[in-house]
């Protein structure tokens, strides 16, 4: 997927695959479930998988968490112009309610690489600027 529109698709079809797969994963797009996304990239760490072979599937979970932020956070997918593109290396990010635009494509790449527990994309979520303030009532 290399626009917008399709991304909320894309975290879809992960989701069914990893689900298909493995019934018990809770990919409910919940916060919680982020802590899924990091074991889920530590395991393709640990199995040996390089950028090439996890492509597919690190993208579909940098679409997961971009729909966690659209669904939890406020946030809309945007295509980058190419200054953003250039960047970030990801043709798609999303826009948070105060205007910030965030790659979590970018990031679920970051904490791939890495493995460092500071690139948890809980702990980005959790940090995030710009979410979507909840109402107490």
């Amino acid at each position: 997927m290399d626009d917008a529109g399709g991304m909320r698709a894309c975290a879809a079809a992960f989701v069914a695959t990893a689900t298909t797969r493995h019934r018990r994963l809770p990919l409910d797009y919940s916060v919680a479930s982020l802590r899924v996304v990091d074991f889920l990239i530590d395991g393709l760490r640990k199995g040996g998988a390089d950028r090439q072979r996890a492509h597919d599937t690190l993208v579909g979970l940098g679409a997961y968490v971009g729909e966690v932020l659209v669904r939890r956070a406020g946030a809309v997918w945007v295509d980058l112009d190419d200054r953003q593109r250039a960047w970030s290396g990801q043709p798609v990010g999303v826009r948070m309610p105060d205007g910030r635009v965030w790659n979590p494509l970018g990031k679920v790449v970051n904490r791939f690489e890495s493995g460092a527990p500071e690139e948890s994309l809980r702990t980005f979520y959790l940090t995030l600027h710009g979410r979507a303030r909840r109402v107490v009532a």
